[in-house]
């Protein structure tokens, strides 16, 4: 049931993405879109009195006493935050600060529907305690408790605390209490204003796609509006080319005092999905290789291949976040087989997501990246000495 459930979603979703990107133009197509335009307009209007009523306390956020850098991005998906929260957090782990990531888990297994329902009728605040990805020893959960980022940050990060919640207040108190945390990164969290305290708002804006297509969900992939780049106090561009003088432009427009930084997604290595073996990125020069993918914007990872020397044969898509089965990984094998593919790449997000498999006649690795600073290096350790000696 819960598969299906899943499948059904993941269906819904491409739909909807292709009608919002307009990539569908039948009829149908457009019936949609104007419903959805409609309640974009109802869609802001939400945004900006929820904003106002914080603004005059109606509702109220939480201090904590400790460092609080929320990391996000004004739209949905695809602009490489989880790279960024890592270099954050081994930054501030270098310097001392005892770091926990705080996630929502996206995509984790859910509380047991009986569980919520009761609480929602009793009227009762949830006390059951955050997941426990990494208690900054140990690996304790998989991906499909974890989430596929918190997954992932746990495992490239052996010595900082990952917890899952969605009340990150709850779980920013437990990491304090447990954990002795003294430093809070939200990952994905510049829409979460319920915490604040000493608090900075880190955005990522992506040079491809910077505000999306200029609408706001559902009509757009916006989340809110690009006038609201003035909360941040540190802007990311990511994958920069460096011909960026024309977004600039328009953000300092919003923000005319925020440090900006560009970075890009730097390749380190590949990596046996199956064995842990590491293989250096010149093995992908000259050879046929077959690309396998569940992300917002596969295409920057496809064309990251072929700058590195790959001939790509064959890609094989999936909505963002899926979990993939057996039978599609065999499925892949067989077509990039027959396409003569010598070896199929995937990304550290969609490797653990991975099922188990009984053959392999193709390596599958995924590649490991991290974020490269291209400008704004001093801006970068200016962001690091506040949030360390605040």
């Amino acid at each position: 049931m819960r598969e299906r459930f899943r499948a059904w979603a993941e269906a819904g979703e491409t739909f909807f993405l292709e009608v919002v990107l307009e990539e569908r133009k039948d009829a149908r197509a457009k019936i949609v879109r104007a419903i959805l335009y409609t309640l974009s307009g109802l869609f802001r209007v939400i945004i900006k009195f929820r904003r106002f009523l914080y603004n005059v306390r109606i509702l109220r956020d939480a201090t904590l006493g400790v460092q609080v850098i929320a990391i996000g991005n004004l739209t949905v998906g695809g602009t490489g935050k989880t790279p960024v929260v890592e270099k954050f957090a081994r930054e501030l782990r270098d310097q001392g600060r005892n770091v926990a990531i705080l996630s929502r888990g996206y995509r984790s297994r859910p509380v047991p529907f009986h569980q919520m329902l009761l609480n929602k009728i009793l009227l009762r605040d949830d006390t059951t305690p955050p997941r426990v990805v990494s208690d900054g020893k140990s690996l304790l959960l998989d991906s499909d408790m974890a989430g596929d980022e918190p997954y992932m940050l746990a495992s490239n990060l052996k010595d900082v605390v990952v917890l899952v919640d969605k009340d990150r207040v709850k779980s920013g108190r437990y990491a304090i209490e447990k954990f002795g945390c003294d430093t809070l990164l939200l990952d994905d969290g510049f829409q979460y204003w319920k915490l604040r305290g000493r608090r900075q708002d880190i955005v990522l804006v992506d040079r491809q796609q910077p505000f999306g297509n200029e609408r706001l969900l559902p009509r757009g992939t916006l989340r809110e509006p690009p006038s609201h780049l003035a909360r941040a106090s540190t802007i990311f561009i990511t994958k920069s080319d460096g011909k960026t003088a024309e977004l600039r432009r328009r953000i300092a427009q919003y923000n005319p005092s925020a440090g900006i930084i560009e970075c890009i997604h730097h390749p380190l290595y590949l990596e046996d999905v199956f064995t842990g073996q590491r293989a250096g990125l010149e093995v992908l020069k000259g050879q046929k290789v077959a690309s396998f993918s569940g992300i917002a914007q596969p295409e920057s990872f496809e064309q990251s291949l072929v700058t590195l020397g790959g001939e790509l044969v064959y890609a094989k898509r999936f909505a963002d976040h899926h979990r993939f089965s057996q039978q599609e990984v065999l499925n892949a094998i067989n077509r990039s087989k027959k396409r003569q593919a010598e070896m199929i790449i995937t990304t550290q997000k969609d490797a653990v997501r991975f099922p188990k498999i009984d053959r392999r006649d193709l390596p599958i690795y995924f590649m490991r990246v991290e974020i490269k600073i291209l400008s704004g290096a001093n801006d970068f350790q200016d962001c690091v000495r506040r949030i360390c000696f605040r």
